[in-house]
């Protein structure tokens, strides 16, 4: 698999775009989290470590990493996009409980399975995936979770992927 940087710039020539010194310390940095992570958070950590960099260039690099699949939007809650590396990464999904706000990662080999299935029928190649389920945890319910209206929020749970 090719380094990260090389897939970054591969890209970016291919827009007509340079690879500059602040793309690639964005990059770095968000290698560096490792983890889910908000514009607002990357921003404030690349100027604690010294970098002079604009919330402009960090929004509009996370959308070009978008574009080139080097990460994606992760999550969404009434506040914020959070966003994650997943070129070259396993597949991460998560449930979201939408009264609560908890956030539990899972993994499913039977959504693999399945991604990989309805990709080879319809002669895709699979990348990658992103699952996340909304759902009211036990917690929110007061621990039974039977009291949970299913279509609640339903609206909310529609993702355009």
């Amino acid at each position: 698999m090719a380094p990260l940087c090389s897939v970054f710039r591969r890209f970016l020539r291919s827009q007509n775009l340079k690879y500059t010194p602040e793309r690639a310390d964005i990059l770095s940095a968000i290698i560096e989290f490792g983890d889910v992570f908000e514009a607002e958070e990357l921003l404030l950590r690349m100027r604690s470590q010294g970098h002079d960099v604009s919330k402009a260039t960090i929004y509009r690099t996370i959308h070009l990493l978008q574009d080139s699949g080097i990460i994606t939007q992760a999550l969404f809650d009434s506040k914020q996009a959070h966003y994650q590396l997943i070129y070259g990464k396993a597949p991460r999904d998560f449930m979201i409980c939408m009264k609560t706000g908890k956030l539990v990662e899972f993994t499913s080999p039977e959504l693999i399975a399945l991604r990989d299935r309805v990709c080879r029928e319809l002669g895709w190649q699979p990348v990658g995936h992103r699952f996340q389920i909304y759902a009211i945890s036990p917690e929110a319910t007061g621990g039974s979770g039977e009291d949970a209206d299913p279509d609640a929020g339903a609206d909310a749970a529609t993702s355009d992927d």
